[in-house]
C-alpha cells in the first residue's frame, strides 16, 4: 500500500509541475489529480477495511546522514482520508477557475501526504513545511493584492513561528535525530514532557487554530480562492490536529502525566465558545466558515484533551469513547467545511458577492446548491440526523462519563468545559442560521443576485456527493467507527467494536446508545403529524396573503425586489449577541454618525469590533518580525570583509553545534 501512495505523491508532483509548464493543459490536469485522490481514497479505505497491518517503507534518498522513512498505519490512514476526499473535491471543483497558483494546489496535497505518511522526525518537517509554504503561495497569489498581501504576511509570520516551535518540539522531546520507532522506545519525561507539551500545542495548535493561536483564519480563509480555502479547513486543520495525536498520543509513550489533557481542554472549549461567537459577528461567508473552523476544532481538542486524560488514568474506554469521537468529528468536519467552503466560492461566482448584506434569495436561483448547504450547516451546527450530531453526542457522552477520573481539579473542570461546549453548540447553530437565512432566504438585497443561476451539473452533483455523505455518517456513525478502529487499537488499545454497530454507537457507562436513524424517523414522523393536522383543520394547505414589511410602507414601483431595509440582515441579526457577549468577547460596539440639521448626508450606522488575540498576541509577534527584517536589511551595507567574517562565524557556530548534537 505504501508504494502506491508514492506513486500517488509522485503523480501530484508531476501534475504540478506538467501546469506549471503547461497551463493551457490546467482543466485535463486538474480532473487528473482529482482522480488520483479518488483512487488514495479508495486505497485507503481498503487498508482499513481489511484492517492490513502497518508498513514502513526506507526510501534511498534524502539528506546526507539522514533518511527520509515513511510509515503507514491506521491513524495516518484514517486521517488520509479525511485528506483525499477534501483535496479531491476541491481539485474537482477547481477544474475550469482562472487560479494564478493552480500548480501549487496538488504540491500543497502532496505536502500534507507526506505529513501523513512520515516515518521519523524529518521527513515529519519536511512535509508540514511544504504543505505550510504552497499553501502560503496560494493564498498570495489570489484576491486583491493589498488584502492577499496582508493575510499572507500574517499567515507566514504565523508559519513561521509555528515550523520554530515544532522544530524545538521534537528537539526537546526525542532529539534530531533517529525515526519514530527510536522515539518511542525513549518518550520524553520530566520537564521535558512539560516542555514537549507546549512546544507541540503551540507549533501544530497554530495550524490547526487553536486559542489563542487561531487569529489568522478568519483572515487567511478569506483570501484564498475558495478550493484552496476548502483544504485549508477540510484537510489542512485536520493534519495539525494528526501531528498532535501522533506526537502526544503515540510517540510520547503510553503513560503521559495526569495533567497532560487539561491544556487541550482549556484551549478547546474556549476555542468552541470564542469560534462560534466570532461566527455570529462576520459578514463575509467565508470569514464565518472559518469562525466555524475555530469552534469545531476547540470541540476536537476537547474530546482529544479527555482522551488524554483517560488513557493516563488508564481508562482504555473512555479513552476510546473519547478519541473516536474526536476522529469521527475530523471525518465530519473535513466533509462539511469542504462543502461550505466550496458552496461560498459558488455563491460568490454567480451573485458576485460573499458579503451577506448584498445576497438573499438565492434559494429561488440555486435550489441545489442552498439544499446542499442547508445540510452541510445543520451538520456544523450539530443538528440531527447528520454527522455533526453523531459526534458531539459522543463528545458529551464522554464527558458525562469523565468524573469518573477521580482528580479533583479534573472534576471541577470537566463541568465547566461541558457548559462552555453548550455554550458554543448554541452559538454555532445562531450562525448557521443567520448565514442560511441571510444568504438563501428572503428577498434579493442586490440586483446582481437576482442574476444569479445554478452551477454547472458536475459541480452541483459533487455538493449533493457531499452532503449525501455527511448524511450517511450520521445515519451510520458505526461506518466511521469502523474506519477509525485501527486508530483507536493503536492508541488506546481497544476500540468501539464492542459498542458501535453499522447503526449507532453506544456508551460503556449508563448503556446509552445513539441511533442516527431514530431522530430522522422522529423528524419525518412530526412532518407527517403537522402537515396531517393542517389538512384536518384547513383543507386548503396554503393561502396567499401580503407579508408584514415591519410597518413599513409598500415598496416603490422602482424597488422590484422590495425595500430590503425591512429585512433582517446579517446586522440585525447579530445586535442582540453583540450587546451581550460582543462588548466583553469583542469589545463590539455601535458607530453612528448622525447628520447636524441642516445637512444633506444620510445618518450611517455601523458596527465596530476586533478579535483581542490580534492585538495582545499576533501584534507583538508582527512587531518582532519587522523589527528583524529591519536588522536584517543591514547586512546590506556591510563591507565585504565583514560579510566574510560573518559567514565563517556562523559556519564555526553551525560545525560547534553538530559536534555537540553527535556528543549526545
Amino acid at each position: 500500500m505504501l508504494l502506491v501512495l508514492l506513486a500517488i505523491l509522485a503523480a501530484l508532483v508531476g501534475i504540478g509541475v506538467a501546469e506549471a509548464a503547461l497551463p493551457q493543459l490546467g482543466r485535463l490536469l486538474r480532473t487528473t489529480a482529482a482522480l488520483i485522490c479518488a483512487a488514495g481514497l479508495v486505497a485507503v479505505a481498503l487498508d482499513l477495511v481489511l484492517a492490513l497491518p502497518a508498513e514502513t517503507l526506507q526510501l534511498p534518498f534524502g539528506p546526507p546522514g539522514v533518511g527520509l522513512t515513511l510509515a503507514l498505519d491506521g491513524l495516518s490512514g484514517f486521517f488520509l482520508l479525511v485528506v483525499f476526499i477534501s483535496s479531491g473535491a476541491a481539485l474537482f471543483a477547481a477544474r475550469d477557475e482562472p487560479l494564478a497558483g493552480a500548480p501549487l494546489i496538488p504540491v500543497f496535497v502532496a505536502g500534507m501526504v507526506i505529513t501523513l505518511l512520515a516515518g521519523d522526525g524529518f521527513t515529519l518537517f519536511l512535509g508540514f513545511e511544504t504543505m505550510s509554504a504552497a499553501s502560503w503561495l496560494l493564498i498570495l497569489s489570489h484576491g486583491l493584492p493589498l488584502a492577499a498581501a496582508k493575510a499572507g504576511r500574517l499567515y507566514m509570520t504565523m508559519a513561521i513561528a509555528g515550523a520554530l516551535t515544532l522544530l524545538g518540539a521534537m528537539a526537546v522531546g526525542f532529539g534530531v535525530g533517529g525515526d519514530f520507532a527510536a522515539w518511542r522506545a525513549a518518550p520524553p519525561t520530566g520537564l521535558r514532557a512539560a516542555a514537549f507539551l507546549f512546544l507541540v500545542l503551540a507549533g501544530a495548535g497554530s495550524k490547526a487554530g487553536l486559542p489563542p493561536l487561531h487569529g489568522w483564519l478568519p483572515i487567511a480563509h478569506p483570501a484564498a480562492p475558495a478550493p484552496v480555502s476548502a483544504m485549508m479547513s477540510g484537510a489542512m486543520t485536520k493534519v495539525a490536529l494528526y501531528v498532535i495525536v501522533r506526537l502526544l498520543f503515540d510517540l510520547a509513550g503510553p503513560n503521559p502525566p495526569l495533567w497532560w489533557g487539561v491544556p487541550l481542554l482549556i484551549m478547546g472549549s474556549l476555542g468552541a465558545l470564542l469560534g462560534a461567537a466570532r461566527a455570529n459577528f462576520e459578514t463575509d461567508i467565508k470569514a464565518v466558515l472559518a469562525s466555524s473552523t475555530i469552534e469545531n476544532i476547540g470541540v476536537i481538542a476537547v474530546a482529544l484533551g479527555l482522551a488524554l486524560t483517560a488513557r493516563a488514568a488508564h481508562l482504555p474506554l473512555l479513552a476510546s469513547l473519547a478519541l473516536g469521537a474526536a476522529l469521527l468529528h475530523v471525518l465530519g468536519h473535513g466533509i462539511n467545511k469542504t462543502l461550505m467552503f466550496l458552496v461560498a466560492g459558488a455563491v460568490d461566482h454567480q451573485a458576485g458577492s460573499r458579503r451577506l448584506d448584498r445576497l438573499g434569495g438565492l434559494i429561488h436561483f440555486m435550489p441545489v446548491t442552498a439544499v446542499c448547504a442547508i445540510a452541510g450547516a445543520a451538520s456544523l451546527a450539530a443538528l440531527p440526523p447528520m454527522v455533526g450530531f453523531a459526534s458531539i453526542w459522543m463528545v458529551f457522552q464522554s464527558l458525562l462519563t469523565a468524573p469518573r477520573l477521580g482528580s479533583f481539579v479534573l472534576q471541577m473542570l470537566i463541568p465547566i468545559v461541558a457548559l462552555l461546549l453548550a455554550g458554543g453548540g448554541a452559538l454555532a447553530l445562531s450562525a448557521m442560521l443567520r448565514l442560511i437565512g441571510v444568504t438563501f432566504l428572503g428577498r434579493p438585497r442586490a440586483v446582481r443576485t437576482a442574476g444569479a443561476h445554478e452551477t454547472r451539473l458536475p459541480i452541483s452533483l459533487l455538493f449533493v456527493g457531499l452532503a449525501a455523505a455527511s448524511a450517511v455518517f450520521g445515519l451510520l456513525p458505526g461506518l466511521a467507527l469502523r474506519l477509525a478502529s485501527p486508530a483507536l487499537q493503536i492508541l488506546t488499545g481497544t476500540d468501539l467494536s464492542g459498542r458501535a454497530g453499522w447503526f449507532g454507537v453506544g456508551t460503556q457507562a449508563t448503556g446509552g446508545a445513539y441511533y442516527g436513524a431514530l431522530p430522522i424517523a422522529a423528524i419525518l414522523a412530526a412532518i407527517v403529524a403537522a402537515v396531517w393536522l393542517l389538512l384536518r383543520r384547513h383543507p386548503a394547505l396554503s393561502r396567499r396573503a401580503r407579508a408584514w414589511d415591519c410597518g413599513y410602507a409598500a415598496p416603490p414601483p422602482f424597488l422590484p425586489f422590495g425595500d430590503t431595509t425591512t429585512q433582517y440582515g446579517a446586522a440585525s441579526l447579530s445586535e442582540p449577541l453583540g450587546r451581550t457577549l460582543g462588548v466583553p468577547l469583542f469589545d463590539w460596539q455601535m458607530a453612528t454618525s448622525i447628520p447636524e440639521p441642516g445637512e444633506t448626508r444620510p445618518a450611517r450606522f455601523g458596527v465596530v469590533w476586533y478579535d483581542p488575540v490580534l492585538r495582545f498576541l499576533h501584534a507583538p509577534v508582527l512587531r518582532a518580525r519587522d523589527w528583524l527584517a529591519d536588522r536584517a536589511e543591514l547586512i546590506q551595507r556591510l563591507t565585504i570583509r565583514r560579510t566574510l567574517a560573518m559567514m565563517v562565524a556562523a559556519l564555526v557556530a553551525l560545525l560547534v553545534i553538530v559536534a555537540i548534537l553527535e556528543q549526545s
